[in-house]
């Protein structure tokens, strides 16, 4: 009997241990030229035993999809909202019936848990543009659903990057927000801390390695390799766990001590640099989950941490202002393929997570250069714009079609433009030095995409998109 009990508490631990990894989120973006259908990413999410999902805003249709799901939904409110929700009380109180009261009575309900308001407002490339709104809109965010009943079950929150705090060249108990926002900060924490809302913060150690050529890679992972940082007596061996408890200091000399702590964001890009790939990944995503199924936390506060992995799928329209690699940030592809073998349990066992079923595609054709033409000077000009109006971030060096020849890589690039356009016939001529072909030019590490079947709407505004560059491409010529 006792042998017996022994063994049914261990299983008890172990379905526990599983189930707070099991039971993290992800991000799910859209700024693609067609975005996967909500259903399809219901149904990955479904089939991996990923129970949250974290939005980059509040679309009412696609929000609908997670319905009678029991998938908890964080709602996101983008920065360009903030100056209207700081002012316009009455906007807010509609945002809320429209986005969240409403969903959650329609088909059995949708699970929402969070509002994200803003993302990373202080930034410090936005130039103190969001400093005076967000702070205002978030309580305005979260005075609203406390007057709609949803306050206990509903909180705001805003997403930080973690350049809102740090420590300098010392450890994390140096840590501090910083100066130019600190009072601002103060005020949010309390705030938050105060309506028990939680803190959430970005972390993401490749932009650590990417930035700095010196920093050392060990301790973006969690093997233990490296120097490591000595902090009185706690040494730090990867950067997640210094980097909390740097917050965690932050917090403290704000007056704050029991706020909760979520990771919105964390994880590795697979293309678009040379330290960006799938090999990098997969050993980041490993470490990530084991340490997070063993439930260890950080050295100022062990055990569970909740977490958002970035991101479910690659975006191929976001912004290259940070680096290439900011359109490859996916576990798996465009298509909702995946890329590399990952165990969401944190138990070590790596397969092929399961993608997305069933994907409609446009049809089986590509865009590539014509055979006949030999100068490739001249077709700089189209080259130049078909990556400016598509996306050649796999084509630089280190990437995964960093190797593809000098016609080859015309042909990726006028590909990629011609997907990106719904496979507008005028969007592959270039002034006839391409064509339409049925033949697959992708090769082992290099894929030739083929455009996702969209509804009429996005068709649509790929053809006023196309139109435009279209229009661009006369000028240039």
């Amino acid at each position: 009997m006792a042998r017996a009990m022994v063994l049914i508490w261990a299983c008890f631990f172990v379905i526990l241990g599983m189930a707070c990894v099991t039971g993290l989120g992800v991000n799910w973006g859209t700024q693609t030229s067609t975005p996967l259908d909500p259903k399809y990413v219901v149904q990955m999410l479904r089939d991996n035993h990923i129970k949250k999902v974290k939005l980059f805003d509040s679309d009412h249709w696609t929000v609908g999809q997670f319905a009678g799901t029991s998938i908890e939904v964080m709602l996101g409110i983008p920065n360009l909202h903030l100056k209207k929700f700081s002012k316009d009380y009455d906007a807010v109180q509609d945002y809320v019936k429209g986005n969240v009261s409403d969903h959650l009575r329609d088909h059995g309900g949708v699970a929402i848990k969070y509002i994200a308001v803003g993302n990373e407002p202080f930034l410090k490339s936005y130039k103190g543009a969001f400093e005076k709104t967000i702070f205002p809109a978030l309580k305005n965010v979260q005075k609203a659903l406390n007057e709609a009943g949803l306050g206990n079950k509903i909180k705001a929150t805003i997403p930080q990057n973690a350049d809102v705090y740090d420590s300098g060249t010392q450890g994390p108990s140096a840590g501090n927000f910083r100066a130019e926002i600190r009072d601002v900060m103060v005020k949010i924490s309390r705030f938050l801390d105060e309506n028990n809302c939680p803190f959430m913060v970005n972390i993401y150690p490749f932009l650590s390695l990417y930035e700095n050529e010196d920093f050392p890679i060990e301790f973006a992972f969690f093997e233990g390799g490296g120097q490591g940082v000595q902090d009185g007596n706690i040494k730090y061996t990867n950067m997640l766990d210094a980097n909390l408890d740097t917050l965690t200091y932050s917090l403290k000399k704000a007056g704050v001590n029991k706020v909760k702590i979520i990771v919105g964001e964390i994880g590795w890009p697979t293309d678009g640099h040379k330290q960006a790939n799938t090999k990098l990944a997969h050993k980041f995503y490993g470490g990530l989950l084991k340490k997070l199924a063993a439930n260890k936390g950080t050295p100022l506060h062990p055990g569970y941490i909740e977490v958002y992995l970035f991101s479910l799928t690659d975006e191929n329209t976001k912004s290259i202002a940070p680096g290439y690699f900011e359109r490859h940030w996916g576990i798996f592809r465009y298509d909702g393929q995946p890329k590399f073998p990952i165990d969401f349990s944190g138990q070590g066992k790596d397969k092929m997570p399961v993608g997305a079923k069933n994907v409609k595609y446009i049809s089986n054709k590509w865009c590539v250069l014509n055979e006949d033409i030999r100068n490739l000077s001249s077709v700089n000009g189209h080259l130049d714009f078909a990556c400016r109006m598509g996306d050649c971030t796999s084509l630089s060096y280190g990437s995964t079609c960093n190797k593809l020849s000098a016609r080859m890589n015309v042909s990726y690039a006028f590909n990629n433009y011609f997907q990106m356009s719904q496979q507008s016939v005028e969007a592959c001529d270039f002034h006839g030095t391409a064509k339409i072909t049925n033949k697959n030019y992708s090769t082992q590490e290099c894929l030739f995409p083929v455009e996702l079947m969209s509804t009429g709407a996005c068709k649509k505004i790929a053809r006023i998109k196309y139109l435009v560059g279209f229009l661009s491409l006369m000028v240039l010529l």
